[in-house]
């Protein structure tokens, strides 16, 4: 990964929080329990949050995984120390983690965070184990622990750190107030002032085109899902065919496969 890449997807985040294998079947997955979090850390006057990002890991029988193989990054602009925002993320976990979780909890800084890219990656292609993922953390410097169950949630933990540095992974579950603007109709200036998007881009065939400008108009719908693309948090939309206004946000399943 080219460095200056891992500084500026990195902009106004003092911390990474990677959160893994906080659910089962009967509740609520890690993608809720992270989005949680983020409030109750935000609440309590820890950190303010700049986005939420999903992470598709290796799919395989030898893994076990409640429904998807996925893991949550939170990105933090901290108000406190690493050591209140880990004591918090910790007990919040350990609060809600479902019966049967592995539940694994990543801190780390954005540079700690880039030097784990190559792992994470892994993690996509490879059976990876838990020991591998401690000596991994330990070499970047990286604060992972174990808090429920076989602590395979470890895995995960790092390796969404790790993706969300690298930059061309991952969907946003959340950023500031875009989930209370679905629906709505909004000029594209507007909405990223409002949600601290980065770009809003035109998605055609599979293939991300151009930034539109300020003054074009979107249709967010009920699932507006930013990607990462370049280290920016990007929405992907399409023209509209009735002519009402110039673009919806792309198809959720086109979305899905772009970035599972």
């Amino acid at each position: 990964m080219n460095p200056a890449l891992a500084r500026t997807s990195a902009a106004g985040i003092d911390l990474l929080v990677g959160i893994d294998d906080t659910d089962n079947l009967d509740t609520r997955g890690t993608g809720y329990r992270a989005r949680t979090l983020a409030r109750g850390l935000a609440d309590a006057g820890l950190a303010e949050m700049r986005g939420i990002t999903r992470h598709q890991l290796l799919v395989d029988p030898r893994i076990p995984y409640t429904s998807h193989n996925s893991s949550a990054c939170l990105q933090l602009a901290a108000r406190a120390s690493e050591d209140e925002v880990e004591t918090y993320c910790r007990e919040f976990l350990l609060e809600v983690a479902a019966v049967g979780a592995d539940v694994g909890l990543c801190v780390a800084t954005p540079d700690a965070a880039a030097r784990v890219v190559d792992y994470a990656l892994s993690a996509q292609r490879e059976v990876l184990d838990r020991e591998r993922a401690r000596a991994t953390a330990a070499a970047a410097g990286i604060r992972l622990t174990g808090l429920t169950g076989t602590h395979g949630g470890i895995i995960g933990a790092l390796a969404g750190v790790g993706l969300f540095m690298q930059g061309d992974d991952g969907r946003y579950l959340w950023l500031k107030r875009l989930r209370e603007l679905g629906g709505g109709v909004h000029e594209v200036g507007a909405l990223r002032a409002q949600t601290g998007l980065d770009a809003v881009r035109t998605f055609n065939s599979d293939t991300v085109g151009d930034c539109l400008p300020d003054t074009a108009r979107v249709t967010l719908g009920d699932w507006a899902r930013p990607v990462r693309v370049g280290g920016l948090s990007v929405l992907l939309v399409e023209n509209t065919t009735d002519g009402s206004h110039d673009y919806v946000v792309a198809d959720k399943q086109r979305i899905k496969r772009f970035r599972p």
